[in-house]
């Protein structure tokens, strides 16, 4: 089996080369590889990539992230995020090969507290939800072999998160306020990496398991819950905290205002995928102990 995966250097990306490399040659590219062209907003050069290598199979991992700059530049997010999504999934179909994507929570407009089904109605709140959406519709009307995974609240060990941002702040501060009206669940981009490689050899197999599934880590916090968990984690470890625990202050959404308006409920409802795939998916606070423990033991 050839793999090509785009976006390897990116916090999924980086995991998916350790989970994909036992399944098969793997052909890794960033935006600035230069033997192949990995780079999203070259329509042209990624096409003529997916040609060069034939692969079996398509793994994207990379996309325009940043949610409040897509506010500002919705031509780019939908070229990353939905254009090109759409070319590889072309490609996939001319070649015959399986496609792998990775969508989001933000498709959703956050209402309610149930957590939302893959066949729920989506309506994106801001430019980066709804040029992900366009990228699902142009992958399903390619026709291609494909999985589409829509996660929420992703971190990694690797690169900055919002764990790090926390405990950063509760070193320097007496005090911090954080949102305690939106509600998800953080996953592991090692989990993501992980069950893509599992999902990736069933459906192999078994074609007709392809579609568009909900993969999030179990259980559910608010922003404000998830930090009180990182922050105390820390310091039963050892690490020197300021901030006392009474001192973190619940806050709704309006008290930082975003450029984007982010979704208030993002919670996944992930049983399809659990039973297609006979997956257990850990609790939310498994990966993000696992992620702190490697994180502190770092050397500063």
């Amino acid at each position: 089996m050839k793999i090509l995966l785009f976006g390897k250097n990116g916090q999924v990306g980086w995991e998916l080369q350790r989970s994909l490399a036992p399944l098969g040659e793997l052909v890794a590219l960033a935006s600035d590889s230069q033997a192949l062209c990995g780079d999203l907003a070259d329509l042209a050069g990624i096409a003529r990539t997916v040609r060069a290598v034939a692969p079996d199979v398509i793994v994207n991992a990379a996309a325009h992230t940043a949610v409040d700059q897509a506010e500002r530049e919705p031509e780019r997010a939908r070229t990353l995020n939905a254009l090109a999504p759409g070319v590889l999934a072309q490609e996939a179909q001319r070649c015959g090969a399986w496609l792998v994507h990775y969508s989001t929570d933000y498709v959703f407009d956050g209402s309610g507290d149930a957590p939302w089904r893959e066949t729920d109605p989506t309506g994106p709140l801001n430019v980066y939800g709804q040029t992900k959406l366009e990228g699902e519709a142009a992958i399903r009307a390619a026709g291609c072999r494909h999985l589409i995974f829509r996660t929420s609240w992703v971190y990694a060990a690797r690169g900055g998160n919002f764990a790090q941002t926390m405990l950063r702040l509760a070193r320097e501060r007496d005090s911090l306020a954080v949102i305690n009206d939106q509600i998800g669940a953080p996953t592991g981009a090692d989990l993501l990496a992980d069950v893509t490689a599992h999902a990736i050899r069933t459906a192999m197999q078994r074609p007709e398991l392809g579609g568009l599934y909900h993969l999030a880590a179990g259980g559910q916090t608010s922003w404000y819950d998830y930090a009180r968990f990182v922050i105390e984690f820390a310091r039963q470890v050892g690490v020197q905290i300021k901030v006392a625990p009474e001192a973190i202050q619940p806050v709704s959404s309006s008290a930082f205002p975003t450029a984007a308006r982010r979704p208030l409920n993002s919670r996944l409802d992930t049983r399809n995928l659990q039973t297609t795939f006979g997956l257990h998916l850990p609790h939310w606070q498994d990966g993000i102990a696992r992620m702190l423990t490697e994180v502190l033991e770092k050397p500063s």
